[in-house]
């Protein structure tokens, strides 16, 4: 856990964001964690399936680790790629990728080592109320190029060295339905501040409806929908995650923007304590 910190539009409720030990572009996912709130259903309208990539040789690891803490997994191979498929307690649905590309995370936790950490996103399995539109958008709007079909997937690439790789499912599916164990929105990274307005005006002007910059803190954001429903956010790459703190107490504090902060008192009561514990 990288940011310790609150949901701006709902200040209740904790922001978690996870990565690497430094917090980089193309490693963070985030996490909103609602008490009680209802179980979603994964369906056409969002991701189905968000992919991490680790080093070369090193599912085998992976295999032993989940079978030490008794989650199920199954295997598969994709474009000529090696998955381990599995999901997190909550039914969110996730796979481990062998793919060169990243740098080694050099932060070792639990057990884990650089040898065999997540390096970072490999990418994602769209859900689309109308895969051809997605499509469309990937290689038209967002500018990934098309490189293979296999089965009733289609594969687009970026040029990143993480994260470039969106596999879009042509099968039609039922409509997902947005709760526990389902992903709200997938983004996508802006250089610095113009490229991101770059963006922006790129986006309206191919006809989608694009939200004003938002300020998260450690980046701003824009939002739109493409035309299968699912929800895209472009993002800065700065400022990052440490500018409030330093990289080596990231997460043991909470951290509130400074709207917020003249009520810290009031949200340290009302959030539930968690806390970071390593596993045996």
């Amino acid at each position: 856990m990288v940011k310790k910190t609150i949901n701006f539009d709902d200040p209740g409720t904790y922001h978690l964001y996870f990565g690497d030990g430094g917090g980089k572009p193309g490693t963070i996912i985030t996490f909103f964690p609602w008490a009680n709130a209802y179980q979603g259903k994964i369906g056409a309208g969002q991701v189905g399936v968000t992919s991490y990539i680790v080093p070369s040789g090193a599912l085998s690891f992976w295999e032993e680790r989940f079978v030490k803490f008794n989650i199920n997994f199954t295997k598969e191979e994709r474009f000529g790629e090696s998955y381990v498929l599995f999901e997190d307690p909550h039914g969110l649905q996730l796979e481990l990728v062998e793919r060169e590309g990243g740098e080694l995370n050099t932060w070792e936790f639990g057990g884990i080592t650089p040898a065999v950490a997540i390096t970072g996103f490999g990418g994602a399995t769209l859900l689309s109320t109308s895969p051809e539109q997605t499509a469309k958008t990937l290689e038209e709007v967002m500018g990934l190029e098309k490189v293979g079909e296999e089965g009733d997937l289609i594969r687009f690439r970026s040029y990143g060295d993480i994260g470039n790789v969106i596999d879009v499912k042509v099968t039609p599916l039922g409509r997902g339905q947005m709760g526990v164990g389902t992903v709200h929105h997938i983004a996508w990274r802006a250089e610095d501040d113009q490229d991101h307005l770059d963006w922006q005006e790129h986006v309206r002007n191919q006809g989608y409806g694009v939200t004003e910059v938002k300020d998260r803190n450690y980046f701003n954001a824009l939002y739109f929908k493409e035309h299968g429903e699912i929800l895209f956010e472009i993002a800065t790459d700065p400022p990052g995650f440490a500018h409030d703190e330093t990289p080596e107490t990231m997460s043991q504090n909470l951290m509130l923007p400074e709207q917020y902060e003249s009520h810290r008192e009031q949200l340290t009561e009302s959030l539930i304590p968690i806390e970071v514990r390593p596993l045996d």
